[in-house]
């Protein structure tokens, strides 16, 4: 009796088992892994105009941001932020004056390393490119790649007076992978700075 009801319920057993593999090779069939979404970006059209009077440098920048002047407690009068409020985008500018101060210069010259050397930990790249610009100022230009809180910065100076960067942030926590077309439509706008540069 015992064995008969073993074997039946070993019959059982199987079919139940075939049932569930059926149903679990279906449901995997069916499933599709979806690929990972992003926000729609609608970026507005490349249009400039100049920064006004009141500092010692000028340059072209996008009609889509607003200037601020940098609020920070270390802030110097002639830091800026270009804010881009679509975008979440921000570029800092620093400018000091280094005034034939060789010790000044050599600082300022550190210290725009150091501050692109802190996003060593999280980047997968740093490329740097020492550049001339049309009004003749020598540049170094640095991008950054992996998940590193500025992706694009600049400094430019002329040795004997003046000291300029830029650095690129972003006012959100959202993936550098989603920003790309940000990324890439912003550091379009700062070569365009860069290159209309002039220092009064």
């Amino acid at each position: 009796m015992f064995d008969k009801m073993l074997a039946q319920f070993g019959k059982t057993g199987v079919v139940l088992a075939l049932c569930a593999g059926v149903v679990a090779c279906s449901s995997e069939a069916e499933f599709t892994p979806k690929p990972k979404g992003y926000n729609r970006i609608d970026l507005p059209a490349h249009a400039y105009r100049e920064l006004g009077p009141g500092h010692p440098y000028t340059f072209e920048y996008s009609k889509s941001a607003k200037v601020l002047r940098d609020s920070s407690y270390l802030a110097q009068p002639d830091w800026l932020n270009i804010y881009y409020p679509q975008l979440h985008a921000n570029v800092q500018i620093t400018y000091t004056n280094v005034v034939r101060d060789r010790k000044l210069y050599n600082k300022m010259m550190e210290d725009a390393r150091k501050l692109t050397g802190k996003h060593q930990i999280k980047a997968t790249s740093i490329e740097e490119k020492i550049l001339r610009t049309p009004n003749g100022l020598r540049a170094s230009v640095f991008e950054l790649e992996g998940e590193v809180p500025s992706q694009f910065q600049f400094y430019t100076t002329d040795s004997t007076k003046h000291f300029f960067r830029a650095a690129l942030y972003f006012r959100t926590a959202t993936d550098n992978d989603s920003l790309a077309p940000v990324i890439e439509y912003v550091k379009y706008d700062m070569i365009r700075m860069l290159n209309s540069l002039r220092y009064k």
